[in-house]
């Protein structure tokens, strides 16, 4: 069903929605299990996405490394755009203000373009259905939505973060910078949280905490905070929606080609890569 967006009383005083919020993170991170699964750092072969540069490890092993990291993440957006839908489904439930609304779609848009994006790198989503931590109570009462927004961005974040490095350490430095550019559009989803619930200030964080060791930990994280534990009463279905009318900008990422043998960088913008689909 496709969200409307109709005007709602909006109370001023939300500061003390996100009360708590920083700790309830912290503490559900501790709860997600955060394990060193570890992800193989190698190279592989010069086929799409999962073609890595070469470095002297197995080839094969840093194909499957890599899938694997992009597979995460293809979950991991399936499950936020699930979760910004079922928001906008509730925007009357949870007194959202027609400019919060406008950015919970413009969020919920952006999102859906990560998830085609990954798809389009051959990245699958190994969960399409989902529960979250207080269950359809997230979508009613507004302070139990924003611990999960916060809580599920600061994952997203530190899960991009975590790709950024282990890209950098696959020899493909291309990947890790959209690593690095969905970590700042996840970032941008958590102020949006943040203004919401009043907190000040909105933009609280110098550098965002690493959450997780390495990729591989987010779904441990994610399973053990109450993401991917459906059951009846708590289930809520993956559907993709329209990309079109949300003002959102820079649909796919755009890509600085690499240049050797140079410490600085003189490349201009282009619009692919090589190894990347568009």
């Amino acid at each position: 069903m496709k969200p409307t967006l109709k005007t709602s009383k909006y109370s001023p005083s939300r500061r003390s929605a996100l009360k708590g919020t920083v700790v309830g993170v912290t503490g559900l991170a501790v709860a997600g299990g955060i394990v060193g699964a570890g992800v193989l750092l190698t190279e592989h072969t010069n086929e799409g996405a999962h073609a890595a540069a070469p470095n002297a490890v197995n080839p094969a092993d840093a194909k499957k490394a890599i899938a694997a990291i992009l597979n995460i993440a293809a979950t991991a957006e399936t499950l936020a755009v699930t979760f910004y839908a079922e928001v906008l489904a509730h925007a009357d439930n949870l007194g959202l203000k027609p400019a919060s609304r406008t950015n919970i779609k413009a969020a919920l848009v952006e999102e859906q373009l990560h998830l085609l994006f990954l798809n389009k790198q051959g990245a699958k989503s190994m969960a399409k259905t989902f529960s979250f931590p207080y269950g359809r109570d997230t979508f009613r009462n507004l302070e139990r939505f924003l611990k999960t927004q916060q809580l599920l961005e600061s994952a997203f974040v530190a899960a991009y973060l975590a790709a950024v490095k282990e890209f950098a350490q696959l020899g493909r430095p291309d990947l890790a910078q959209i690593a690095a550019q969905l970590a700042a559009v996840e970032a941008e989803h958590r102020v949006v949280g943040r203004s919401i619930g009043a907190m000040l200030p909105v933009d609280n964080e110098a550098f965002p905490p690493l959450l997780l060791q390495n990729v591989a930990a987010a779904p441990a994280f994610l399973k053990g905070a109450g993401f991917l534990t459906p059951v009846k009463g708590n289930s809520f279905e993956f559907h993709a929606v329209s990309t079109a009318g949300a003002g959102v900008t820079m649909p796919t990422p755009a890509m600085t080609p690499v240049v050797k043998n140079t410490t600085i960088t003189t490349a201009t913008p282009t619009a692919g890569a090589a190894h990347l689909k568009f």
